[in-house]
């Protein structure tokens, strides 16, 4: 039973004569047609309806994430090697440190500046921040990821660099400017393809016309040689490692812009990949079947229930996959953005046939990562490309290969349902079928990832799968007390090259819940903040729930076609909470227009890096909740540009943004950051959808036209040149 919308306004509360919900003479009803059935719900002894208002009930089981999340497994496995992390003096009273995680624009850098400068009583302009190389001695401490490093590196603080010097608190806690933002804007700092690698020659990939279809032969060799600057030619060879290499034909050449027309020129015979006949519906349908139907509610129970289907997501940072490799007999060496350094030097090393130490892996801060680089695809093939054409390989993917052939967030299908039993939430189930995430990374060290990776050459293995479900619960968390609640994740084995984007598992998840604690306010008739606060387990989570919708004004008027839109997350020991005001007057052209956001991280460290992140966050969901994902049709992604995939710009942006740092909570351990910002201000954008249109939201991204003409498979898109003035 679901109430319709009834205007864009707040819900109006119920009046002091009748309870909350439906109204008393209606559960009557109810219940004189037949015994209330309970234990269905995994409840006993409900009393008889009455005035009296029933206690709200519990979460049960207790969330797993509430005892261990996964940035306490990492930060407990990182402490024994913190004493490890490299710090050294310089000239002038300057120290330097070599940062053991994943610099890819999160700030994670100057956050571990300060806290350094801190410990040593040092000016923040004293500390300098490397990259550190691959460490295999760091074990755990090198891989990036679960929103984790800041927590980690706090927690680890007092074993890196000596003993303490400084007073306590004097930079940490203030607002600083990244280390590296002048660098980045004017254009001096250092990724990737800018190393200076001696004859590092320009290589670009031709790619199969469907998702991991296998190479067969080249039909014009001869030609495609004799083009301008062409060096090289060369089928990427099929590795059988933790993952193998993505398959492919190099070519090498004086120039990008040369090896970009290669690539287009050759005529390559390939096999298709296992999902050539797939789309986004067919895949869909496979996700649905693969999830069993609810059981019968309780008699005379009221059920607010929906299914979601979410398409595959790039990550489409604005730096694609790229490495440089430098492969001679004896040794190797190796520049890319990389989250998992250690496992990707054990694994050339195994694939090469050589000692460890003679692989040199640097990890380069890259340009966006967003959980995509925790995989080393780009050094795989460009380390099979330096070995077969004998020199210095400095590969790039074009966007349309980063798009259609690199790792994407799973496509997911979600069956979620709220039970209501005298006029409260007795229970809330979600069941969640995705395309299997790819977890052969492990947890960054060899031992572990070849044990999820066995038996190789299989998109699904049981390691693999424990895995994933380990990362769900340890993830995925709910701020409810909503009774019995259940969140059961199906992994769907596709052949699919997957990988964790940011909060893979936990915005899909928590906005679906988000959605339907709106549609639970609506059928019981309170206004959603209200309910929220009503239901809310953890005072911190009400905490930034009544600041937001003190700033925001909630319930104030709207104009026809706009609406406010309400979520509340927790995860990663952190609690946010969002109102957003959207205009729908075009159902086709949604438009955030304001937003303001409340974070608690326990311990703020840069109160300037957590905005961005925030921010950050925000703009991601504008884009995934209304506009970005990926067609997937005849076994290829039909998206190859950023005119293509509708990631949000600065004109999808809201001009009014407003971001509530709470005050540091007493006693609270430092809570995580990245992934945070992205499931409040996703399900407030869906609800603020909702409450202007009256339309349920339940197909992500919300407006998905194919509104471009599809670059053909297995080609790159001609390049746009823009005519300069005379």
């Amino acid at each position: 039973m679901e109430h319709p919308e009834s205007g864009t306004g707040p819900t109006p509360a119920p009046s002091h004569d009748e309870p909350p919900g439906m109204r008393r003479r209606d559960l009557l009803g109810y219940a004189a047609s037949a015994p209330l059935i309970s234990a269905a719900a995994g409840l006993g002894g409900l009393a008889a309806p009455s005035s009296a208002r029933a206690a709200i009930l519990p979460m049960t089981p207790p969330d797993t994430t509430d005892l261990i999340d996964i940035g306490d497994a990492v930060t407990v496995t990182a402490l024994p090697t913190m004493p490890l992390v490299k710090v050294s003096n310089l000239a002038n009273g300057r120290v330097r440190l070599e940062l053991p995680r994943f610099e890819s624009g999160q700030g994670i850098a100057t956050a571990a500046a300060m806290m350094l400068a801190d410990k040593l009583g040092l000016p923040l302009n004293a500390i300098e921040v490397g990259s550190a190389d691959a460490s295999p001695e760091l074990m755990f401490n090198q891989l990036t990821g679960g929103s984790s490093s800041v927590r980690s590196l706090h927690a680890g603080m007092p074993l890196i660099g000596g003993p303490a010097t400084g007073s306590a608190n004097a930079v940490v806690g203030q607002r600083v400017t990244r280390l590296d933002a002048l660098d980045i804007v004017t254009g001096r700092k250092k990724f990737t393809l800018d190393q200076a690698v001696p004859d590092a020659k320009p290589t670009m990939v031709c790619r199969p016309p469907t998702i991991n279809g296998q190479f067969v032969r080249i039909n014009n060799t001869t030609a495609v040689m004799g083009m301008p600057g062409v060096l090289g030619i060369a089928p990427i060879p099929a590795t059988n490692g933790i993952v193998p290499t993505p398959p492919g034909v190099a070519v090498m050449a004086e120039t990008f812009g040369q090896a970009w027309a290669a690539v287009n020129a050759l005529d390559v015979t390939w096999t298709a990949g296992a999902v050539a006949g797939e789309s986004n519906a067919s895949i869909q349908q496979q996700l649905k079947s693969a999830l069993l139907p609810f059981l019968l509610p309780p008699l005379g129970a009221l059920t607010v229930e929906g299914e979601f289907e979410f398409a595959a997501v790039s990550h489409c940072p604005m730096e694609t996959e790229c490495a440089i490799a430098d492969v001679r007999a004896d040794r190797a060496e190796i520049w890319s953005g990389l989250q998992s350094p250690i496992v990707t030097q054990q694994a050339v090393a195994a694939d090469l046939g050589l000692p460890l130490d003679k692989v040199k892996v640097h990890a380069v801060p890259s340009g966006g990562s967003f959980g995509r680089r925790l995989f080393w695809d780009a050094t795989l093939q460009a380390v099979q490309i330096s070995k077969a054409l004998g020199r210095p390989c400095r590969l790039m993917y074009h966007r349309a290969d980063d798009m259609r052939h690199g790792r994407v967030r799973p496509p997911m299908f979600h069956r979620a349902r709220a039970t209501m039993l005298l006029g409260q939430v007795i229970s809330f189930e979600q069941r969640i079928a995705g395309v299997r995430l790819d977890t052969r990374h492990g947890f960054g060290e060899m031992l572990g990832a070849a044990a999820i990776a066995l038996p190789n050459g299989f998109p699904q293995t049981v390691g693999n799968f424990a895995i994933e479900q380990v990362m769900f619960k340890t993830m995925v968390a709910s701020p409810y007390n909503f009774g019995v609640t259940t969140k059961l994740l199906t992994p769907v084995a596709m052949d699919i090259n997957t990988c964790s984007y940011r909060s893979v598992h936990i915005q899909p998840s928590r906005l679906v819940e988000e959605i339907l604690v709106d549609e639970m306010a609506r059928a019981l008739r309170k206004d959603p903040v209200a309910f929220r606060l009503e239901y809310l387990r953890l005072p911190r989570a009400r905490a930034v729930l009544k600041a937001v919708a003190e700033a925001a004004q909630w319930g104030k008027a709207m104009p026809a076609g706009f609406a406010q839109g309400v979520g509340v997350h927790q995860e990663s020991k952190s609690f946010t909470a969002c109102i957003v005001e959207i205009d729908a007057r075009v159902p086709t052209d949604l438009k955030v227009t304001r937003a303001t956001i409340a974070i608690d991280v326990g311990t703020p460290i840069n109160p300037s890096g957590i905005e961005a992140q925030m921010q950050g966050g925000l703009c991601e969901s504008i884009s995934i909740v209304l506009t970005a994902g990926l067609h997937i049709q005849n076994g290829l992604p039909l998206e190859g540009s950023y005119s293509q995939y509708h990631f949000a710009r600065m004109k999808n942006y809201p001009k009014d943004v407003k971001v509530i740092i709470m005050p540091p909570s007493s006693g609270e351990a430092i809570g995580g950051l990245g992934e945070v910002g992205l499931s409040a201000s996703s399900g407030a954008i869906a609800n603020a959808y909702a409450r202007a249109t009256g339309k349920k939201p339940r197909s992500f991204p919300l407006n998905f036209p194919v509104d471009f003409t599809p670059i053909p498979p297995g080609k790159l898109p001609t390049p746009v040149v823009v005519p300069v003035p005379a």
